[in-house]
């Protein structure tokens, strides 16, 4: 075997040899590069003779040529070997489903959208929103809402207690959003007009109460605040809220300290069948309770009871929810189950309003 045969031989098995792209690059660089093997004899020619040439030039530049097509082949099927195995590795299932966006996945709380469709509802009248602290003062929570000494709300049975501070003082986790009207009177000169929505705290537990939930309360505060007033702003409310054209409304006398006259409010409402219907039927079912503010609480505020007056709502915030959107048991709310979120969510971007529905 000549010198040529057997560099060709040795060539072509480095090539075939060769398992990626770098590898062949250096097998390309020691026989076609400028000092290459196959270069180094393409640079005898000039020293040979014609007849040299004819014989010798035709098997060099033959050989040139058969390293440089083996070369070509080869980093071809290299890339083509290196394609199939990103392919493989990088398989897409095409018969999954495309995943959601968080956007879509995500749910609002339905606490969080009743707070917003309230919040349209009574913005639309005129209504700002107050806020005050979970934690409270004896003063506030009870004192300054007109509750006696002695009164049930006061025990420790019913309510949150801290321990005495450095100055005998206990306080106490609000058993009601109320305390705010106290703080916004002492804070704002009326006309004031404003609902209070937050988390609220007694010692209770069942199906439809927890030790905490949420409330709103509303407050006017004017000269001329009166009961017709305090009627037309619920039915009004209602209406909105739950979405019917016309509500019937009945105010029976109760007692709240921290109101004179004070009423409970029945709306009229059909419950003959696996859902609750308002605006029909013949049925009756309490919602909230209201009446014209007490003056004493309106003495508690820093306002004279002979130049103002005005009136308050409350309802429990859970409680509506359940009614409006058929959520059969209060303690599911806080339990974090995402199947039940999932269920009972409402998408991120569906935000309340007036003109476009509460509930869209």
């Amino acid at each position: 075997m000549s010198d040529i045969d057997h560099l060709k031989s040795s060539l072509l098995a480095e090539i075939a040899a060769a398992d990626d792209e770098p590898a062949l690059e250096a097998v390309r660089v020691s026989a076609l590069g400028k000092k290459g093997s196959v270069s180094e004899l393409l640079k005898t020619l000039g020293t040979m003779s014609p007849e040299e040439r004819q014989t010798k030039g035709v098997a060099i530049n033959v050989l040139k040529n058969e390293v440089a097509e083996a070369l070509a082949a080869r980093k071809a099927t290299l890339k083509e070997a290196a394609v199939n195995s990103r392919l493989k590795a990088e398989t897409v299932d095409i018969s999954l489903p495309v995943r959601s966006s968080p956007v879509e996945r995500g749910r609002i709380h339905p606490i969080s959208q009743i707070v917003d469709e309230i919040t349209a509802i009574f913005g639309d009248m005129g209504f700002s929103i107050a806020e005050g602290p979970d934690v409270e003062t004896d003063y506030y929570n009870f004192t300054a809402l007109n509750f006696p000494e002695g009164h049930p709300a006061r025990e420790m049975h019913d309510t949150f207690f801290f321990q005495p501070d450095e100055n005998g003082e206990r306080k106490v986790l609000r058993t009601h959003t109320s305390p705010v009207q106290v703080r916004t009177m002492e804070a704002q000169k009326p006309p004031i007009r404003i609902i209070i929505p937050g988390k609220t705290y007694r010692q209770d537990s069942d199906a439809t109460h927890s030790p905490m939930f949420h409330q709103v309360e509303g407050l006017v505060i004017d000269t001329k605040a009166n009961v017709a007033n305090m009627r037309w702003v619920l039915e009004e409310f209602c209406k909105s809220f739950f979405e019917v054209d016309s509500v019937t409304m009945r105010f029976r006398p109760s007692f709240f300290p921290f109101t004179e006259p004070s009423f409970e409010v029945d709306i009229q409402c059909d419950r003959s069948g696996p859902i609750v219907k308002f605006g029909e039927g013949t049925d009756w079912m309490e919602i909230l309770g209201c009446g014209m503010v007490h003056p004493n609480v309106l003495r508690y505020g820093g306002l004279d009871p002979d130049e103002y007056q005005g009136f308050a709502w409350g309802m429990g915030l859970d409680r509506i929810a359940m009614l409006k959107y058929g959520m059969p048991d209060l303690r599911d709310f806080f339990n974090a189950d995402i199947r039940w979120m999932t269920h009972y969510g409402f998408r991120p971007l569906d935000m309340p309003t007036l003109f476009g529905g509460l509930s869209a």
